[in-house]
């Protein structure tokens, strides 16, 4: 491979174009069709690769689903009712509004899919109370806020547990139940750090609700605490598809929203959706272009050629998933989630298969790994989103993070070293990985 081979240039024109600002979508088909300009292949190839991934692709759907579900919790008042059923139980304690950001993560996980959709949801909310009163400094709200977010994409729902199915066709069922135990280890991190900083930092607590108040509240979140069971019920239930699922979540979320709580007119839907088509159309380009520069690789035979280098290292299966952690949280502090999934993502799955590695927990460890890569420096779109929100500088919620991000970085190591946590689930229901 030469500075003037086809695959060679195409690469740097992806580089150069995003650096000069264009979107990574558009800088890989555009350099995918320069490379068949190059090569010599017919055109007509870009379109027909395109066409035939976004089309033949019926879980894809799912995608703009989930994130329909989301802006419509996020719009309504679901948001603001759970918060209040988690602070009726966990704000009494030591640091209680930083354990309520923890656990209302671990619960709007069970519905919108997104680590963004949690952020700039919850996390809002979160950054208001545990600031309000100088109760929390600014950027240790904002830091963890940005640390459970990333629990969203990890428990089911999972929007890039649906493009990792994919790009891997393992089943997107199973891989959806290997994400709950992950999830819920990682949570359970975030708290030890919670309320070790509580005690070290004084944080307060919070007014206790009164007992006879629990019900009441735990009847107002009812609902919203519904949706989790109604979507993964019809799933594992065999009612549904995962993509019929997410309908259902976005239709249930629109109905307690608009009819039981009243809390969104049709001006506050029309801004949900219209935001949603702005996601999706944002997630479609990088899946467009992704498909076609992964016909490009596939050309040039570079799965194979990557199996066959890595063969000479004699890596045992698990020496390749420390070597994949590493690489993967090397390229999440520079590149997009989605960008890994499509494109190193389908490179690395054949020498995993090959050493006989299963792909559902593959799957866990390679989200968990670009979910980490959200909260990263220096690219960490977590951190700029909360920079954006708290009005904190990134050094400042960067120190703050710190111990968040180390506890998390324990929890994979556990996933990656333990299969069974991420499989016991999925065996339990009938995987016979």
């Amino acid at each position: 491979m030469t500075l003037t081979d086809p695959f060679t240039i195409s690469i740097i024109s992806i580089v150069c174009l995003g650096v000069l600002g264009l979107p990574i979508g558009h800088a890989m088909i555009a350099s995918s069709i320069l490379y068949l300009m190059l090569a010599g292949l017919d055109m007509g190839t870009a379109a027909e690769q395109l066409l035939n991934g976004m089309f033949s692709s019926y879980i894809l759907l799912a995608v703009p689903l989930f994130i329909v579900a989301a802006e419509l919790m996020n719009a309504g008042s679901m948001t603001l009712r759970l918060l209040a059923f988690c602070n009726a139980f966990v704000g009494r304690f030591p640091g209680g509004l930083a354990l309520v950001n923890v656990v209302q993560s671990i619960i709007f996980a069970g519905m919108s899919g997104s680590a963004i959709a949690d952020a700039a949801g919850g996390g809002k909310l979160m950054q208001k109370m545990m600031t309000e009163g100088g109760k929390y400094p600014p950027a240790f709200a904002a830091a963890l806020t940005a640390a459970t977010a990333v629990i969203g994409p990890i428990i089911p729902p999972s929007i890039p547990m649906v493009i990792y199915a994919l790009v891997s066709d393992a089943s997107i069922g199973y891989l959806f139940l290997a994400g709950v135990v992950p999830g819920l280890l990682m949570g359970l991190a975030q708290a030890l750090i919670v309320i070790v900083s509580a005690r070290r930092r004084r944080f307060p607590v919070e007014p206790p609700v009164p007992l006879r108040d629990l019900p009441r509240v735990t009847l107002d979140a009812f609902p919203a605490l519904m949706m989790p069971v109604v979507l993964l019920g019809g799933i594992y239930g065999g009612a549904t598809t995962p993509t019929e699922a997410a309908a259902i979540a976005a239709f249930y979320a629109l109905l307690i929203s608009a009819l039981l709580y009243r809390s969104i007119s049709f001006s506050t839907a029309y801004d949900s959706l219209l935001a949603s088509a702005k996601s999706t159309a944002s997630v479609g380009m990088l899946i467009a272009g992704a498909l076609v520069f992964n016909y490009v690789v596939t050309v040039e035979n570079i799965p194979a050629a990557l199996s066959a280098w890595l063969s000479g290292f004699d890596l045992s299966p698990l020496g390749f998933l420390l070597m994949v952690n590493l690489v993967l949280l090397v390229l999440g502090c520079l590149l997009e989630g989605t960008t890994i999934l499509l494109i190193v993502i389908p490179v690395l799955i054949p020498t995993a298969q090959a050493l006989g590695i299963d792909m559902v927990h593959f799957g866990v460890v390679c989200v968990v790994n670009i979910m980490l890569g959200l909260i990263t420096p220096p690219y960490g779109l977590l951190l700029f989103i909360m920079t954006s929100i708290s009005g904190c500088s990134l050094r400042q919620i960067v120190r703050e993070i710190l111990p968040f991000l180390a506890a998390l970085l324990v929890s994979l190591l556990l996933i990656t070293l333990l299969p069974g946590l991420s499989l016991w689930l999925p065996r339990l229901f009938g995987y016979n990985g």
